[in-house]
């Protein structure tokens, strides 16, 4: 496999979970602004720091934040470039997917072409965002239930796992931020807060399986980075980083900087820390996922054959 082709499966994965999360967090934000009265001061703003756009040098008072998010044309980052993104890697790698693959990537690219910017006009979540979340879920179901598990797919499980890592360790980061001090007027709706990052990211009803108490942020925090069995914890995700890294040649450098995350997730304390602490740690474990993502790109992304 040429390192060209690696690099495009790699970012049609990462593109595809990118706009996944992005739907998700429409839908679950959208929701959290319904709930929550106008005196908690809450607007698309904190959506946007959460998924890193705030200061993107696109964004202009003019422009709507909602709309931002979505599909502004000038938007590299937003929901609808992100699946662009996403069909583009997947059109020009189109012999090493399932055809199955391509065809639900190209489908869903032109459903959301068609729907995003009606609803940016209406700022309303609506169904779209749901549809958008399912649609990401049959092509993931497709690439791992008809796709050779061979080089190829461990470059869709890289880019896929270390995305959705990012993805959790951003919302946690901004949440705690939220319950620091100076964030006095949102503290008041901690629960609703930390409910929304569970609604988010699909984790719920397991947290409410596997922590059987009532929602806090703890407990909302061990289950999100230290759980090893549920699939959009960060450190189930590292978990999946290292066994498709181990499964690639020449490893041992991204291995390293797997070994360094999961050191980084045993030594956060939880029961006695401080969101202040945890916003740190947090920080510390993005320039992580940044240096993993700088290990792959390094080791199998460069002008070279993989195997």
């Amino acid at each position: 496999m040429l390192s060209r082709v690696a690099e495009r499966i790699y970012w049609m994965s990462r593109y595809l979970e990118r706009a996944e999360n992005a739907a998700r967090l429409v839908r679950a934000y959208g929701e959290l602004l319904l709930d929550l009265p106008e005196e908690a001061g809450l607007d698309w703003s904190l959506a946007l720091r959460i998924l890193g756009m705030d200061d993107d040098p696109a964004r202009g008072a003019a422009v709507d934040d909602f709309e931002f998010l979505l599909c502004h044309p000038g938007h590299a980052g937003s929901l609808l470039s992100s699946l662009g993104l996403a069909r583009e890697n997947a059109r020009t790698t189109r012999d090493l997917l399932p055809s199955e693959a391509w065809q639900a990537i190209n489908e869903l690219h032109l459903y959301a072409r068609a729907r995003l910017p009606a609803l940016a006009v209406d700022g309303q979540g609506g169904r779209v965002p749901a549809e958008i979340v399912s649609q990401c879920h049959e092509i993931t179901g497709i690439l791992e239930g008809t796709m050779s598990h061979g080089p190829a797919h461990q470059f869709v499980r890289l880019g896929r796992y270390l995305e959705r890592a990012d993805m959790t360790s951003r919302m946690i980061d901004v949440a705690a931020a939220i319950m620091m001090a100076g964030q006095e007027e949102l503290r008041l709706y901690g629960n609703g807060i930390w409910r929304a990052v569970l609604r988010a990211l699909s984790a719920f009803q397991m947290y409410r399986q596997h922590v059987r108490r009532r929602i806090n942020g703890p407990d909302v925090l061990r289950f999100l980075l230290l759980d090893q069995q549920f699939p959009r914890a960060v450190l189930f995700c590292v978990g999946q980083l290292g066994e498709a890294a181990a499964a690639l040649p020449r490893s041992a450098v991204a291995l390293q900087s797997v070994a360094g995350l999961r050191d980084s997730l045993s030594r956060m304390d939880l029961e006695t820390t401080t969101y202040a602490k945890v916003h740190g740690d947090v920080d510390e474990l993005q320039q992580e996922l940044a240096e993993l993502h700088g290990s792959i790109a390094d080791t199998w992304l460069s002008p070279m054959r993989i195997s």
